[in-house]
């Protein structure tokens, strides 16, 4: 069966087909949603929210292809609803990989990895949100844009603004190469 099957046949509330279509997303959810809040707890809340709401609102997705998109646009809208909440509560992310890497993480990928949660926290939410879309999870920015109910202006706008927010937090300066080689300029 094809997840298209499987979104089918949760639409008309076969429990079963939503549990593996919840089971396949659950992974890529947590890691978007911990980038977003920077915290697991909130984001563990985030994701439930989200399959719940998923859940909730399946009947009325028109287009069973769009599933994918359309649980990122109510997981971004879930993390938003959280940080909101949660304002004042200070915020810890813990990075994890989607796929677990060939060789041995080294201390200067830690490190680098240190420096980008660091940056990664002096952007708003909604701003981080779509740089995890974009650049994490790989979702083409028109996309990332419908998860967020934004237009692909304001999309670009933001992403612009985020990564010369960035940028400053690296000490690049605007038309500098941040990276070489996967390495730090």
């Amino acid at each position: 069966m094809t997840e298209r099957d499987f979104v089918a046949r949760a639409q008309g509330g076969d429990h079963d087909a939503f549990t593996v279509l919840a089971r396949a997303s659950v992974a890529r959810l947590d890691a978007a949603a911990r980038l977003i809040l920077r915290d697991r707890e909130l984001a563990r809340d985030a994701v439930q929210e989200a399959l719940i709401r998923a859940w909730r609102d399946l009947p009325g997705l028109r287009d069973p292809d769009r599933f994918d998109a359309w649980l990122y646009r109510l997981l971004v809208h879930a993390c938003i609803d959280e940080a909101r909440r949660r304002r004042r509560r200070p915020m810890e992310v813990e990075l994890t990989v989607l796929h677990v890497p060939s060789v041995p993480d080294s201390t200067r990928s830690m490190v680098l990895r240190d420096e980008l949660d660091r940056a990664l926290a002096t952007i708003q939410p909604e701003h981080r949100a779509l740089v995890v879309l974009h650049y994490y999870l790989g979702v083409p920015l028109p996309e990332a844009a419908g998860a967020l109910g934004i237009s692909l202006g304001a999309a670009k706008s933001r992403l612009h603004r985020a990564i010369g927010s960035l940028r400053r937090s690296f000490g690049v300066e605007p038309g500098e190469a941040a990276f070489e080689g996967g390495r730090p300029a």
